[in-house]
Formats: structure tokens, C-alpha cells, sequence
């Protein structure tokens, strides 16, 4: 039986496949560092033949003609896209033969025009798996609304049509997404983190619906999605090429406040209540997480430059990796080391850390002014009532709006709210950052509304 390699990418809620049958190999959807594809063929001894593409992706920057090429395998995206490079087309029902795996296109339009999903056989065997991108997800479907408003409801009748049509493949067939674990790409949420087509009989919403609740459903399931999206789709028709990975110019004190006092954007990696502690003024944290390159490039404005700060050097270079995926191939610099070290004259800022106990117990002091950074649809499922609500990327264009008074900002978890407060910050703002879950605004009394 081929063996199904899957490599997790949980900052983007993606995944991308090597899949070999002991000595020829197929990747679908890589991701941008393709280091681990490499490795991954290199350990099997296999050869990658061919690289598939399910889709332009809208969510990240593909890896897959770099990869190709290094490879010298081909590069296989849908016949119907418009792209700046030389590809292998493929059309509905066309079949790719890598050693004994069999790859059958099946054109699956909805969560974009051209998308195809790939059913793989084995010496003549009926399909063992199908990848299938941004069209089946293990209890979903992939979002309909990326491409423009005009399609979306004639892209989600298409979904809909398509996961029926992969629905009539073997029950037994496993079924390997691309999107659907945290990813913004997916339509509602998902459920499982393995399926098969018979699984998915009784548990995707497209098989448990008709077409008509089906498109109410999803589309009215639609929420905010990245910023940085509107960006990937056309850097995925140019043809990305690897991305340069050497090390960012060392910024230097005096140049570093230069920056921050010109507009520039200076990014702290550090974890937030670190950032909270101390920080040089001027500065905004996205701490280097899982969440960081899909929040940063949610709320920096596309193309402007971009200074690091961190800890290490090792801590740029791994967001660094991460910036790359969503296609900020050039940073302005870096600055590491101690806050202390980083400011022209040595001197910090700060703001206090609470959670939603200490905003109960200063609840009656008046002049607070209780700010909600998360998006729309979690605003409109619940908030606290006297709050005010701008959502993460938009605070720093509207901090105008914000009533006078001391800040305390919340969001679901905490890490928002942590953007969030440090632009306030950088703006002169007295802030309290709430570095809590909002599920315990509501048990701790906190007056909480739809």
C-alpha cells in the first residue's frame, strides 16, 4: 500500500501530502519551506515526480513550482488557471502516471473556479484516496467568497455539486484536505482530522443538506477572513520562486527608534506579557506563535516595511519562515537582545496584564473604556455591553474613535488583545491588556449580550 506522508502547517490550519509507492513520489499543495518535502523524499528514497497544485490558493504562497523545479518533477495545476508559468495543464478526468500511482483529475470548482482534486489507484486497484483541497473537508467545504462577492453564491451551488460528485467515489477512499484545521479557507467549521468518503456520507454538510440549505448555510457562515489573502492569489499566478532566507540587516538603537518615529512598522516577537513588562516605545506585538504570520499579515498594511525585534536570532529566522508562506519575502532588519539594549537612551515602556477577574473587580471605577478587538461575528454572538467595537486590523486607523479614558482590550483569548493594546500603546494610549478567554467574562458576572 503507497504510505500518505502529511505535513502539518498550524499556523495556516493547512496541510500538504508527499505520497509514494516505494520509489516514485506525488507532493500536493506544498507549502513554501519545501526543506521538508526534500527531506521527507530524501529519507524514503523516492523520487518526486510530480508536484500537484489543487488550486490557486488564496491562503498562502505555494512552494510548489520552486519545489519542482529543484526536483525536476512536473508541475501540475489545473488547464483553466491563467498563470505567468510553465505548468503540466490538466482538464476533468485526465490521468498522471508516476510509477505504480495512478492520479485522475477530477474538476471540483467551488472554493475556486479551476479546483481540482487529485483520486490516486494503485496498479488498476479502484481510488485508495482523493485530495481534495478546498472542496471536501472533513465535515465541511471550503469557503466560497474568495474570489469575489458576484460568484460566491454560483461558486457554493458548484461546492455543493462537488462534493456530491466526490461523494460517488469508494467509500474506503481516505480523504486528505488541504484546509479545514484552522485554516480561514474553510466555509463552517470542520470536525475530525481524519475521514474517509463513507464517514463523510453522514457527516459533510454538503451530504446532509439540499442544494438550497446548503448555500443558506455556508454562505451565512461566511466570516472575516485575512487581509493578506486579497495578496496570495495573484503572487500564486506569477510563480513563486524559494524564498531567500538569509538573515535580516542588524538594526541599531538609534535607527530603530528612526523607524518607529517615520511610520515604519516594528513587529515584537516576544511572548505578550514579556512585550507588557518592557518594550520599546513605538512598537506593536504579534508574538511568535502558531497564530503569528496570519495575524500580522491581517493587520499590517500589505507592502510597507517591516522591522523585527526579538530575543533571538533564531526567533527571526522562524518568523521569518513563517512571513514567507504568506509571501513577505523581504524584512527592513531585525533587532535582537534585550529590551534595554534596543532603545537609543534606555528607557522602556510598559502597561499592566490583567483578566476578566480584575476587570470585574474595577468594573463600578468610572472612566473605563472596554474595547473588543475580535472580528464582527464573534462581536454579534456576544460582547460585554458598554463595550466599543474596532476590530484588530482596523485599530490603527481608527484609534481616533476610541472614547478618552484607560483601554482595557479584550478579545477570545488574549493575543489580539495584545495587538491591539500595543497599537493603542504606540499611540500614547493609557491601555490594560486582558490576557484572558472569553468564555470566563460570562461566569465571572461580566454583563455579556448577543
Amino acid at each position: 500500500m503507497p504510505e500518505v506522508v502529511t505535513f502539518e502547517t498550524p499556523a495556516l490550519g493547512d496541510r500538504s501530502y508527499l505520497v509514494h509507492d516505494g520509489a516514485k513520489a506525488v507532493v500536493v499543495d506544498p507549502q513554501r519551506d519545501i526543506g521538508r518535502f526534500l527531506a521527507a523524499a530524501e529519507s524514503r528514497r523516492v523520487q518526486i515526480t510530480h508536484v500537484l497544485e489543487t488550486h490557486i490558493h488564496n491562503d498562502y504562497v505555494t512552494g510548489g513550482l520552486a519545489l519542482a523545479g529543484q526536483v525536476g518533477a512536473a508541475y501540475v495545476v489545473a488547464a483553466s488557471e491563467d498563470v505567468s508559468f510553465e505548468r503540466t495543464g490538466v482538464a476533468d478526468s485526465d490521468q498522471i502516471v508516476a510509477g505504480s500511482l495512478t492520479v485522475t483529475a477530477l474538476h471540483t470548482p467551488g472554493h475556486t473556479p479551476g479546483h481540482m482534486s487529485f483520486a490516486l489507484s494503485e496498479d488498476g486497484r479502484g481510488p485508495f484516496a482523493v485530495f481534495t483541497g478546498g472542496s471536501m473537508l472533513y465535515g465541511a467545504v471550503g469557503r466560497t467568497d474568495l474570489v469575489s462577492a458576484e460568484l460566491t453564491e454560483m461558486l457554493t451551488r458548484a461546492q455543493y455539486r462537488s462534493v456530491r460528485r466526490l461523494a460517488e467515489l469508494p467509500d474506503e477512499a481516505a480523504v486528505y484536505p488541504t484546509h479545514g484545521f484552522g485554516s480561514f479557507c474553510s466555509a463552517t467549521p470542520t470536525t475530525g482530522t481524519s475521514a474517509t468518503i463513507g464517514s463523510q456520507r453522514s457527516a459533510n454538510i454538503a451530504l446532509r443538506s439540499d442544494e438550497d440549505d446548503f448555500v443558506k448555510d455556508v454562505i451565512g457562515g461566511l466570516t472575516a477572513y485575512p487581509r493578506y489573502y486579497a495578496h496570495m492569489g495573484p503572487a500564486n499566478r506569477r510563480g513563486p520562486r524559494a524564498p531567500d532566507l538569509a538573515p535580516p540587516a542588524q538594526v541599531e538603537p538609534a535607527e530603530l527608534r528612526r523607524r518607529i518615529d517615520a511610520g515604519e512598522w516594528i513587529v515584537d516577537l516576544r511572548q505578550r506579557k514579556a512585550f507588557a513588562r518592557a518594550h520599546v516605545a513605538g512598537t506593536v506585538s504579534i508574538e511568535i506563535g502558531d497564530p503569528f504570520s496570519t495575524y500580522l499579515g491581517w493587520t499590517l498594511p500589505w507592502g510597507v516595511p517591516l522591522t523585527l525585534v526579538g530575543d533571538s536570532p533564531a526567533q527571526v529566522a522562524e518568523a521569518q519562515v513563517q512571513l514567507t508562506r504568506i509571501g513577505i519575502d523581504r524584512l527592513a532588519g531585525a533587532a535582537t537582545g534585550p529590551v534595554q539594549a534596543l532603545t537609543a537612551d534606555g528607557k522602556v515602556s510598559s502597561y499592566p496584564v490583567t483578566d476578566f477577574g480584575g476587570l470585574a473587580a474595577e468594573w463600578s471605577r468610572r472612566g473605563l473604556v472596554i474595547l473588543d478587538v475580535r472580528r464582527p461575528d464573534e462581536w454579534q454572538a456576544g460582547h460585554l455591553v458598554p463595550a466599543v467595537h474596532i476590530p484588530f486590523w482596523e485599530l490603527a486607523d481608527r484609534v481616533a474613535e476610541v472614547p478618552p479614558g484607560e483601554v482595557w482590550v479584550y478579545c477570545a483569548s488574549g493575543i489580539r488583545a495584545a495587538i491591539g493594546a500595543s497599537i493603542l500603546d504606540s499611540a500614547g494610549r493609557e491601555v490594560v491588556h486582558i490576557d484572558d478567554d472569553w468564555e470566563r467574562a460570562a461566569r465571572l458576572g461580566l454583563p455579556v449580550t448577543a
